[in-house]
């Protein structure tokens, strides 16, 4: 009989293991989890909403490690944890949030709290907590009777309606704080204040500008509160909101960087609401065209120096800090209303290539924007080329300076670390943003389990995952597929798992799970050289999600602020002007990965910590420099003539480089070649007055325009100088023998008061300061949608200026100026 048992004991334990490996060896793809109302064990869309494919895991569910709590832990001692100490804004007593009898206070401090308690959850840090909760209860302590909280002086601040801006931000901080503590004084709380904000005139909701863009944020909210209570009224108040808000559905209607990367998924928020297929579909039109015109470049921003402009498309033009951590969030926020794992690759796309670029190392400094080329950073750049003149490319605090950026970059990587964890609504869980963490969630029947990841990606190919369980519990795993792998290959308990696991789709293991089951993802990486047709034929270099840069080495020097708040300019130590050969492939690049452990450090966004570098062969490009303001000047066509020596350079992980080229130009020594120092041959310009930021050395930026009023081309004016006489000159970096000139008027008739001038004449100077006139010089044009050329005897020649009278009451610009200089 004992042996009969035995034998029963033994076969029921191999049928058993037999079942579980037929599970690993199991698996199905799904472009996206179910979308299901009011299921699963967290809170998703209850009806009438759409459902929702994830749930977002309370704040503190998701325990970051590796890289990514290093990145943490740098907010947590840098410009984020100690914000007080450097923001004019950041004062409790002094504050209208939590003050009733102060009008002191706007977006700054909502913009710092949403962030800074969520940094505090996920990292644990019981000091950061109290702080948050210091101002949070202040803020509940303090709403008025009618339902309005914050500054009073908000009520009525724009032409007598309220500026509800800073309070969408505000009531991020006061949800994460509720998922965290269970506090019961949130929920009656914002639901006071909704009805008061129901009560509102209409035109508020398109009053204040760029406020109009962003209730985006408003309704994320409404349906957040909706989703815990079921009031009705709130989706009265989602349908009035976007009712009466800027259109985001069809089209874009701001040239704000900040207002596009919010705005653009209001439609797709409203979507849950409407159900209505145009409402979702308009957040991808929408990107498409944004990225298609402006963000023409690797690191998954745009050109948006505050404003997008029509012409200004070259990865020298920056991207608002604001804007890549408003982009992150649009992206991880449809990441779980559409299911798409497309926007989670978005994500990360800006969390590894361009986030970190945009601080110092240490989390002390930020500047305000940051471009795809750039090889200087100073106070230089405040003289034009970009749309503001305080510090654009300096670190600093800069709490004070543009005040946004530093207060709203502290929800960057507490939000990516909350979202990399997903629950569905099939009552499994989801692991979108790939990283070193711990995650507990309550899956398949009720049960709360622990998921350990470790990793070094995005430096690693491989993720491993390994399960704490109370039980045995069967529940779905989905593993997200990145648009960039090939041949991902899955292991359960060390079996390999056999599905097509293509790029672009989640890997779902359905199976009864038991305590210490593992499961190991390797997302092979490999070289990618892509070509951006639409920028001059240039080309980036990519390696799995990391996007690659060259560094010409970094001289760091302190420029002001304090010892322990300095201000930091940075210029290259080398030279940075590399094209690669017109023929280069892919296997020209030699890969050097580090070890795991360093790639796992805390710091790795560091020329000294970075774990990847490539090799390659690369010719520098005669003729490519910087302007005066040290701004790397725009690409011109590829191939680049060049016969320089052919030189081994080292990319790497561009987010580690603050100085980097990232998009390269080609290289040939045909002769076919262009000859890029023929084109920009120029050193200085001046000018009797120009027009904002307007940047002249767009004149001579090889964009031929298609008409005087092209404004797809960059364009240099004397607005708003009104009939008067007004000139433009520019110095070349040696003499040049020059014969002729052509300029193209720029005139906006129709639009503008910019028109072709009244006359003009073209001056130049031979070595000394006097400016004269060219002698002989053939008729002076001033016709439209064409160059205007004149010619004169061969004059050789240190500069050249351009003296215009404008026609009364009207201005005049320049599209392009060309000369045959020699």
């Amino acid at each position: 009989m004992a042996s009969q048992l035995t034998s029963l004991a033994t076969a029921l334990v191999a049928s058993v293991l037999l079942a579980r490996v037929a599970c690993a060896q199991s698996a199905r793809v799904v472009a996206t989890p179910p979308l299901l109302n009011s299921s699963g064990y967290y809170v998703g869309n209850r009806v009438p909403l759409k459902g929702s494919p994830f749930q977002k895991l309370p704040a503190g569910a998701v325990k970051p490690g590796g890289w990514l709590k290093g990145q943490l832990d740098l907010d947590a001692s840098g410009i984020v944890g100690r914000m007080g100490e450097i923001s004019n804004y950041v004062k409790f007593a002094e504050s209208g949030w939590v003050n009733p009898k102060s009008d002191v206070g706007w977006e700054e401090v909502a913009y710092w709290l949403r962030g800074y308690g969520d940094l505090g959850y996920v990292l644990g840090n019981a000091s950061i907590q109290a702080n948050a909760k210091k101002w949070l209860n202040g803020i509940l302590r303090n709403q008025k009777p009618d339902g309005y909280f914050g500054p009073e002086k908000l009520r009525t601040s724009i032409k007598g309606l309220p500026d509800l801006w800073p309070h969408m931000l505000m009531l991020d901080a006061l949800r994460s704080y509720y998922e965290f503590s269970g506090d019961v004084r949130v929920l009656p709380f914002m639901t006071r204040y909704f009805k008061w904000q129901s009560t509102v005139p209409s035109a508020t909701f398109k009053s204040g500008g760029f406020r109009a863009c962003r209730w985006a944020d408003n309704t994320d909210s409404i349906y957040w509160l909706y989703n815990r209570t079921g009031d009705a009224f709130l989706l009265d108040l989602a349908k009035k909101i976007h009712d009466n808000s800027e259109n985001f559905t069809d089209g874009v209607p701001s040239l704000h960087n900040v207002n596009i990367a919010q705005g653009i998924r209001e439609p797709g928020q409203y979507w849950m609401q409407s159900g209505e297929a145009r409402h979702l579909n308009a957040v991808e039109k929408n990107y498409q065209s944004i990225m298609a015109q402006y963000g023409q470049f690797p690191g998954g921003g745009f050109a948006g120096d505050e404003l997008i402009r029509p012409g200004f498309g070259d990865p020298r033009q920056g991207f608002e800090t604001c804007g890549f951590v408003e982009f992150m969030h649009t992206h991880e926020m449809m990441t779980r209303i559409s299911g798409n794992p497309l926007w989670a690759d978005r994500a990360e796309e800006i969390a590894f290539n361009s986030l970190p670029a945009a601080l110092t190392p240490n989390h002390k400094g930020i500047h305000y924007i940051t471009s795809a080329n750039m090889v200087q950073l100073d106070l230089g750049a405040n003289t034009g080329q970009f749309t503001n003149r305080w510090s654009m490319l300096e670190f600093e605090p800069g709490a004070n300076t543009y005040r946004c950026c530093p207060h709203n970059y502290s929800m960057a990587w507490p939000y990516y670390a909350e979202e990399s964890w997903l629950a569905t609504s099939d009552k499994g869980v989801a692991a979108s943003l790939y990283g070193a963490s711990e995650a507990s969630v309550r899956v398949g029947d009720g049960t709360e389990v622990r998921w350990s990841e470790t990793t070094a990606y995005p430096f690693g190919e491989t993720v491993d995952f390994k399960l704490s369980t109370p039980k045995a519990v069967q529940f779905p795993f989905y593993l997200r597929i990145p648009r960039w792998t090939k041949n991902a290959e899955i292991r359960v308990n060390g079996k390999k798992v056999e599905v097509v696991a293509k790029p672009l789709a989640y890997v779902v293991l359905d199976r009864m799970w038991n305590n210490g089951d593992t499961v190991s993802l390797r997302l092979p990486m490999q070289v990618e050289l892509r070509k951006w047709s639409s920028n001059m034929n240039s080309v980036s270099v990519s390696y799995g999600p990391l996007q690659l840069a060259f560094n010409p080495g970094e001289k760091w020097a302190k420029t002001g602020g304090t010892p322990a708040w300095p201000n930091e300019a940075v210029t290259p130590v080398g030279a940075w002007n590399y094209g690669l050969p017109q023929n280069v492939k892919a296997s020209d690049f030699v890969v050097d990965v580090k070890s795991a452990t360093s790639a796992s450090a805390n710091q790795p966004f560091t020329l000294e910590n970075v774990p990847i570098s490539l090799k390659v062969k690369a010719r520098r490009v005669p003729g490519w420099g910087a302007d005066s303001r040290g701004i790397v000047r725009v690409l011109q066509a590829s191939p680049a003539l060049s016969n320089e020596p052919l030189e081994s350079i080292t990319l790497v992980p561009s987010g580690a480089a603050r100085l980097r080229i990232t998009l390269f130009p080609t290289v040939s020594s045909r002769q076919d070649a262009l000859d890029w120092s023929l084109i920009l041959p120029v050193h200085n310009f001046t000018m009797s007055t120009s027009f904002g930021a307007e940047d002249p050395e767009v004149m001579v930026d090889g964009l031929i325009p298609t008409a005087s009023n092209d404004s797809k081309v960059p364009r240099f004016t004397w607005w708003n100088h009104l009939g008067t006489t007004e000139s433009v000159s520019l110095d070349f970096k040696s003499p040049q023998r020059i014969s002729s000139a052509s300029v193209y008027w720029f005139d906006d008739t129709g639009t503008g008061k910019c028109r072709v001038p009244a006359s003009w004449r073209l001056l130049y100077r031979d070595g000394g300061a006097e400016w004269k006139p060219v002698p002989n010089a053939s008729a002076y044009g001033v016709a439209r949608d064409q160059f205007n050329s004149v010619s004169f005897a061969p004059l050789m020649v240190t500069g050249l200026r351009i003296e215009a009278q404008l026609q009364p009451n009207v201005s005049a610009g320049i599209l392009e100026w060309k000369t045959d200089a020699k």
